[in-house]
């Protein structure tokens, strides 16, 4: 399968132009929830890439304004690559989505949309979950108070904590989306721009900050005083060690998740990101 196949195309993406601000972007990150947005600049030879810029990016230079100071290169691919070839760089990149250029922009492609090929068997993915999937596991307590187990994930530099009830069983997942949707900001803090959240309001990206990997709420965004179980899905989904990369795949893709917790009969002994789906794409 050919990137081309796979990609959003450039008529259907947005993006920001050089010379722009901080404000330029933050619509697209806060109020359509992409998490990045590439960058172009028009010249007499008509439109360049110049990169991307992240809500990591926003997030970890609050006080930065100029657009131009806060786009990344990135590594980029081309529409007649192989996804199998796409799927090689995100893996030695850690890089969830990847530009397509060639002179100009032409689409990205993302972890989701090889996750989407392998499920379709248009990638390889005859490799057992046995020998993709992370030994070590992020947990939480059920009964934790959500603050708790928001610390927990940061601390732990995870994006989700399979939950754990009183009787040490699996009884869900909860991801820091599940966290995001339910913080609220209920002050702001002086200094970091206009763009502030300093009333009472929904999510704002502004009331997180990064950490590693991840992206958490500052001590001015409020938690709901419940505890885990109450924002947790207890609807889990989950795998044996001896299904496929295709079978984890079409799950990941039908549920819209982006990790499973892997089982030996009642045993937790695992978990499986789509990211470690794609080295499955490489045999």
């Amino acid at each position: 399968m050919k990137v081309s196949d796979a990609m959003t195309p450039r008529d259907s993406l947005v993006t920001v132009e050089l010379p722009g601000t901080r404000d330029d972007v933050l619509e697209y990150l806060q109020e359509r929830k992409f998490s990045s947005v590439p960058v172009i600049k028009q010249t007499e030879d008509g439109e360049e890439f110049r990169g991307l810029v992240s809500r990591e990016a926003l997030i970890a230079d609050p006080d930065e304004d100029q657009l131009a100071l806060l786009v990344e290169e990135v590594p980029t691919t081309q529409a007649d690559a192989e996804i199998t070839d796409v799927a090689e760089v995100m893996i030695a990149e850690g890089a969830r989505r990847v530009p397509v250029v060639d002179g100009q922009l032409e689409g990205i492609v993302t972890v989701t949309d090889v996750v989407r090929a392998i499920a379709a068997g248009d990638a390889p993915g005859e490799m057992e979950v046995g020998d993709l999937y992370e030994y070590r596991v992020n947990t939480v307590f059920s009964g934790a108070p959500l603050r708790v187990c928001e610390r927990e994930l940061s601390y732990a530099d995870e994006a989700y904590g399979v939950v754990l009830d009183d009787e040490a069983e699996v009884a869900g997942i909860i991801t820091e989306v599940d966290i995001l949707n339910v913080a609220r900001v209920v002050e702001g803090e002086d200094g970091t721009g206009d763009s502030i959240a300093n009333e009472d309001d929904e999510w704002m990206w502004e009331g997180i900050k990064a950490t590693g990997n991840r992206y958490l709420p500052t001590r001015n965004v409020e938690l709901p005083s419940g505890p885990v179980s109450e924002f947790m899905s207890d609807d889990l989904k989950t795998i044996g060690r001896r299904r496929t990369a295709q079978d984890a795949a079409k799950l990941m893709r039908n549920e819209d998740i982006e990790q499973i917790p892997v089982m030996s009969g009642d045993e937790l002994i695992g978990i499986l990101r789509d990211m470690d789906l794609l080295v499955a794409c490489l045999q």
